[in-house]
């Protein structure tokens, strides 16, 4: 898959780029037959919502679920940010977020390299990310919400929100979120199953509770350029990965024919991936 200019120039101008339909209803069908066992399991990679038992976040299915580890290697979603960046990359994070009925929390405005900067000390912003539906995403569920042209204002100034949510993040203030509306507008992208987004690490972006009956299941993969790769290792190997391996891709259909992958992860995470390092142990 490669790129147009026209989507080039409007990848410049919003800062993201909308692919209905990107994934057929069987590769989907692959993925989401998937998730119950993922939820269902007592690993640190799920987090909960806040009181709750419903899922928030899975991390680095990647690492041990056969179908997620095909996914991470789909060129439909690895070739466009290659392009992009015009470099390898590898997968800095792996999210399966839940957004469940009725119980899907809400997700501050924010910027993912924000949190890559502050948290990873990742050097510049040539890390994205790409979304995938499991589910239909509408007006009632939760959509996903970005401020377009906002990622040309770089890193913004982010306060570290820890008590909101169960995950903490670094979040912008109101008032910032004001004056970039003003200029941008709001966009929420809705489509069916199976349609994919890609969109700017500082391109700000959040999303409201989901009260409606409808699941709201999406996949982020967060792909950074090989020579751009986090130095600081605080958070937990299965939220920000330290194997900065270049990603090869598997052939186009590998979301429905089964492809050997590695399951590294298959009979538990490493204790060595399950807690932070001190500064000084990245380099």
């Amino acid at each position: 898959m490669k790129l147009t200019q026209e989507q080039l120039d409007q990848f410049d101008r919003d800062g993201y780029l909308f692919f209905p339909s990107h994934f057929s209803p069987e590769e989907i069908k692959t993925l989401t037959d998937e998730v119950p066992n993922l939820y269902a399991q007592d690993r640190a990679e799920n987090i909960r919502e806040k009181g709750k038992t419903a899922v928030r976040t899975n991390f680095a299915a990647h690492m041990y679920s056969d179908p997620f580890a095909r996914l991470a290697r789909h060129p439909r979603m690895v070739k466009p940010v290659e392009q992009l960046f015009d470099e390898k990359l590898y997968m800095h994070q792996f999210k399966v977020n839940g957004k469940m009925a009725f119980d899907g929390d809400i997700w501050q405005w924010h910027q993912d390299y924000g949190t890559w900067l502050n948290d990873d000390q990742m050097p510049e912003a040539r890390a994205m990310n790409v979304a995938i539906f499991l589910d239909e995403v509408n007006e009632f569920n939760g959509p996903l919400m970005f401020i377009p042209g906002s990622h040309k204002m770089g890193a913004l100034e982010a306060g570290h929100d820890t008590s909101t949510t169960s995950y903490p993040l670094w979040t912008i203030s109101n008032d910032n979120i004001r004056t970039l509306v003003d200029q941008g507008g709001i966009v929420a992208p809705k489509g069916p199953a199976g349609s994919m987004l890609l969109f700017h690490g500082c391109l700000v972006h959040g999303s409201a509770p989901n009260l409606s009956p409808w699941n709201r299941v999406t996949v982020y993969l967060s792909l950074c350029a090989v020579s751009n790769h986090i130095r600081r290792f605080k958070r937990a190997g299965y939220i920000a990965h330290r194997d900065f391996t270049p990603i090869e891709c598997l052939p186009d259909d590998c979301l429905v024919k089964s492809y050997p992958v590695d399951l590294p992860w298959k009979d538990g995470t490493p204790v060595s991936e399950q807690h932070g390092m001190p500064d000084g142990m990245a380099a």
